[in-house]
């Protein structure tokens, strides 16, 4: 089963009681509102979209949709229609609980000079902080080449199990990625699923190298609605987002 089926499978269970109020499908994030207010947020996805100027071709209106049909949509081979779907999921799931630590990740986390960092999508606020540890630091993108300290994605599968940390970012779910990714962290002794796609469920990880989760719980969601709707992203989220941590859980098994 792969994580998009099971984030499916966990959300589907109270998907149906729920209608959607609002989409914002921005150029930076994508935003879900269902009637509660309750909204989750995924990054909008720049690439392999359809060309043209229609680049989400599934159903509309969306709005008034129940909410377990634009939750299947995580299972879709179209990007857009993916992060439409992760972000429903997102705010289905991701609510305050006291399970949560609030503030910066790497407050969780202890890095040191002895370790290898992977850091697969580039969150720039954490590199000048973990390069202050001492630490090596890689910084896996999509990219061709080497540039501006980063290094192509086709490196991962050779450079990803000689590290022992790694910041895995949450748009892996919406590119399908994902679960290629973890097969190389075996050699990690922390797996941080990081950036505000992040879905919230310990559960739905608990048989992966995954050790914590660090997304984001939206606070203000009609202010949210209109800063994505005028193509802002995380720096203009602040105010109107609180930063969260939650702890998963070691591997006991591969992921099915």
């Amino acid at each position: 089963m792969t994580i998009n089926q099971r984030i499916y499978q966990y959300a589907a269970g109270t998907a149906p009681a729920h209608q959607i109020k609002d989409v914002r499908i921005g150029l930076g994030y994508t935003a879900v509102m269902i009637e509660n207010g309750r909204t989750g947020l995924a990054a909008t996805p720049k690439t392999h979209l359809h060309k043209g100027c229609t680049v989400f071709t599934g159903m509309l209106p969306l709005i008034d949709k129940n909410a377990d049909q634009l939750l299947a949509l995580v299972n879709s081979d179209d990007p857009i229609e993916t992060a439409v779907g992760l972000a429903t999921a997102n705010a289905l799931v991701n609510t305050p609980n006291t399970d949560l630590d609030t503030g910066d990740v790497l407050t969780k986390i202890r890095v040191t000079s002895s370790d290898r960092v992977a850091m697969v999508g580039h969150f720039a606020p954490l590199v000048k902080p973990l390069r202050d540890t001492g630490a090596e630091l890689n910084i896996f993108e999509q990219i061709a080449a080497p540039a501006q300290g980063m290094r192509p994605s086709s490196e991962i599968p050779q450079k990803l199990p000689e590290c022992t940390v790694c910041f895995l970012t949450a748009t892996s779910i919406i590119n399908h990625s994902f679960d290629d990714l973890i097969g190389h962290t075996r050699n990690c002794r922390e797996v941080i699923v990081l950036g505000a796609s992040t879905p919230l469920i310990t559960e739905i990880f608990a048989d992966t190298p995954i050790t914590g989760l660090s997304g984001v719980i939206v606070t203000r969601p009609e202010e949210l609605l209109h800063i994505v709707s005028a193509g802002g992203g995380m720096r203009r989220f602040k105010g109107v987002i609180e930063k969260v941590n939650r702890p998963a859980c070691k591997p006991k098994q591969p992921l099915l």
